[in-house]
């Protein structure tokens, strides 16, 4: 696998990451706003739902990520405090 398809990949991780988050953030503001619990129960299982996908995608960027003597890789660590993470 080349530098610049793994580079590619990443940036399509992080932007996925990105997605989830601002999504799970909409979710999560509607959370228990309607009088019905029916509706604010489908609200908060998809912010669950959101909040996993977050995880795994997480999870898939490390495995990706080039191992860095001192922890996690600059160019990373950018990216997930752009995002606020």
């Amino acid at each position: 696998m080349s530098e610049d398809y793994a580079h590619g990949r990443r940036d399509g991780l992080r932007l996925a990451l990105a997605l989830l988050a601002a999504e799970e953030a909409k979710w999560a503001a509607l959370v228990g706003e309607s009088r019905s619990w029916r509706t604010n129960a489908t609200r908060e299982v998809r912010r669950k739902t959101l909040a996993v996908a977050q995880q795994r995608i997480r999870t898939a960027l490390n495995r990706l990520t080039p191992k860095t003597p001192d922890g996690i890789d600059p160019e990373v660590a950018a990216a997930l405090d752009q995002i606020g993470l």
